[in-house]
């Protein structure tokens, strides 16, 4: 997720006078008073996100629809809460999440449909994508990641052991949709792991090059089959969590899902 779209939302937090500190799901608190967290969506820099971040305030509220429409109502168009909940102390939007999905989509024509020009990466040359699945496939499971990682400058601890639960591979058309469910992923992972897919997809490497690469645990291994794939066509499409968790605490105010707007019934002409 683009730090601009941090910014954005923290910055809208804080005219509302709410709170001073905000923490996000995806970019890795003191438990102060009341604390909220809230679903929201939006585009950056190409990437569709679907995140989860969480805020405390000093402030009581009876009824959230009040700030979640003044949220979206100074945030941009492109981005939107969904919902906001009373959350647990023991709650934190980054620590607290059980796995991420993302969604990489490639359009995979001679020509490129204009309506997914920025949505999806364009690929003319035919992929096979039984060759992709089976190379996928090598991903799953607990594995040391470094070969895939590119050096964040904020990853001064990094741990490159992560467990990936499902990598699938799905025609739609002529979109070639990739989907990967993991407990956590590294600076750029997921993009390197679709390089090694595109190239597998093209035939110019087998499927069982996947291990070999992730055995070397060597970034400069993959950099000599496989550049980075590029960042549109890349989707955040959830952040998942333990429902017991999600769970409001006792007394709390109801969750906000947005407030419908009615007309009003009043049926006196407008001049």
């Amino acid at each position: 997720m683009g730090s601009g779209l941090i910014n954005i939302l923290h910055n809208c937090i804080l005219k509302l006078k709410l709170i001073s500190i905000i923490w996000f799901a995806y970019p890795a608190l003191l438990n102060v008073n009341i604390m909220f967290y809230m679903k929201y969506w939006g585009i950056t820099y190409n990437i569709c996100c679907f995140q989860v971040a969480h805020f405390t305030t000093p402030f009581s509220y009876s009824c959230l629809s009040s700030i979640h429409s003044a949220m979206n109502g100074l945030l941009p168009p492109e981005i939107r809460v969904r919902e906001i909940s009373a959350a647990r102390p023991e709650f934190h939007a980054r620590s607290s999440t059980k796995s991420k999905v993302y969604r990489y989509k490639i359009y995979n024509e001679a020509i490129m449909d204009p309506f997914h020009n920025h949505y999806a990466y364009h690929s003319a040359y035919k992929l096979n994508p039984h060759a992709m699945q089976e190379a996928a496939n090598y991903f799953v499971g607990i594995h040391d990641f470094t070969s895939f990682a590119n050096a964040a400058h904020n990853d001064g601890e990094r741990r490159p052991t992560k467990k990936i639960t499902r990598f699938d591979v799905t025609e739609m058309g002529a979109v070639l949709q990739l989907e990967v469910e993991g407990t956590g992923f590294l600076y750029r992972q997921v993009r390197n792991m679709v390089a090694l897919l595109l190239q597998v997809g093209k035939e110019a490497l087998p499927p069982d090059i996947v291990p070999a690469i992730i055995a070397a645990r060597d970034r400069k291994e993959l950099a000599k089959v496989a550049l980075s794939a590029p960042p549109h066509g890349l989707y955040l499409m959830s952040v998942n969590y333990d429902e017991e968790i999600l769970k409001p605490p006792e007394g709390s105010p109801p969750i906000s899902f947005g407030r419908t707007h009615h007309l009003s019934k009043c049926k006196l002409t407008l001049y």
